[in-house]
């Protein structure tokens, strides 16, 4: 599971995707726009825009899947809910990850629940260009006894979490795309082509 508003998804959020798959040898990862952020304010651009860009951003790419499940429900995007939902699908022995970037690992004890999140899944933390490797306070001592230092630690269903460098890391960031966007900036190679056609077709971020 790879969660995010994905307000538009950009192509350090697809890299992202690949590489996590390649990287841990992931059956499929599931990309999962958020409809009602928790933590953040509600993205302007409606939801269901956000996920036509992600689909048509993924197509033809084999094992990674615009997921709609969180437009589907009402009220906050909680991750918890979020990994209930993916965990009642598989076998109890099936591993799941969730993965996530440094920024919103540095606020997890801010989460619900952010305990409970590693009865359901592993977390895998992932390192991004900007940013450094905050372990949050509130969750040292929790974190420090459930830390992983290879991918091959991430056994069994769910209880771990492993910081991770991918190959290609990109410093994109959706909030900087649409501010070029509103001065009239080319966004070209900062988002898959058929993204930034959507974008001009529907008339985005303006």
């Amino acid at each position: 599971m790879l969660g995010g508003t994905f307000n538009p998804v950009h192509l350090a959020h697809l890299r992202s995707a690949i590489e996590l798959k390649e990287t841990l040898g992931l059956d499929e990862v599931r990309m999962v726009p958020c409809h009602v952020p928790p933590h953040r304010d509600e993205p302007q651009t409606p939801a269901h825009q956000r996920l036509e860009m992600l689909s048509l951003a993924l197509e033809g790419v084999p094992g990674v899947i615009a997921d709609d499940r969180e437009l589907r429900r009402d009220g906050p995007s909680f991750s918890l809910d979020t990994l209930k939902s993916f965990r009642g699908e598989l076998d109890k022995d099936d591993s799941l990850i969730m993965a996530i970037g440094e920024d919103a690992f540095s606020k997890l004890d801010r989460w619900r629940a952010p305990e409970a999140l590693f009865e359901l899944a592993h977390v895998v933390v992932i390192a991004r260009p900007d940013h450094g490797l905050d372990v949050p306070a509130g969750l040292s001592d929790f974190l420090a006894a459930r830390r992983a230092h290879s991918a091959e630690a991430l056994s069994g269903p769910s209880g771990r979490w492993l910081a991770l460098s991918l190959a290609s890391p990109m410093a994109i960031s959706s909030t900087d795309i649409r501010a070029r966007l509103r001065r009239g900036q080319d966004i070209r190679y900062l988002v898959p082509e058929v993204v930034r056609h959507y974008v001009e077709r529907h008339g985005l971020y303006l």
